[in-house]
């Protein structure tokens, strides 16, 4: 009998779809604290993934842990969206390409 030992957080359902594909699994409930420390883990595990196959499934995926984080800390995605568009409105966005190559003090 082979064991895989993860130990990461998964999607809600994951447990159910192991258990219907024939395999047994054993999960715990996060306390909110650790939430947030593996909430910040998958973020940068779906960045990584996202970033090795440019996959727009895992542009979602990341996504989805984004909304994650906001709603474990209080926020939600339309207030993320209002911070992005004032960010936006001040700074600019990403449309114009431009790479910044060097400063110099005047």
């Amino acid at each position: 009998m082979k064991k895989t030992v993860y130990r990461k957080l998964v999607r809600d359902r994951i447990p159910e779809i192991i258990e219907q594909s024939g395999k047994a699994c054993s999960c715990s409930v996060l306390s909110d604290g650790d939430y947030l420390k593996m909430l910040d883990e998958k973020l940068n595990e779906e960045l990584a993934e996202y970033q090795e196959s440019k996959s727009m499934e895992e542009l979602a995926d990341l996504l989805e842990v984004v909304r994650a984080v906001a709603a474990a800390r209080g926020s939600s995605m339309e207030q993320v969206e209002e911070i992005r568009r004032q960010k936006a409105e001040r700074r600019g966005g990403f449309e114009k390409k431009i790479l910044l190559e060097e400063v110099t003090e005047l």
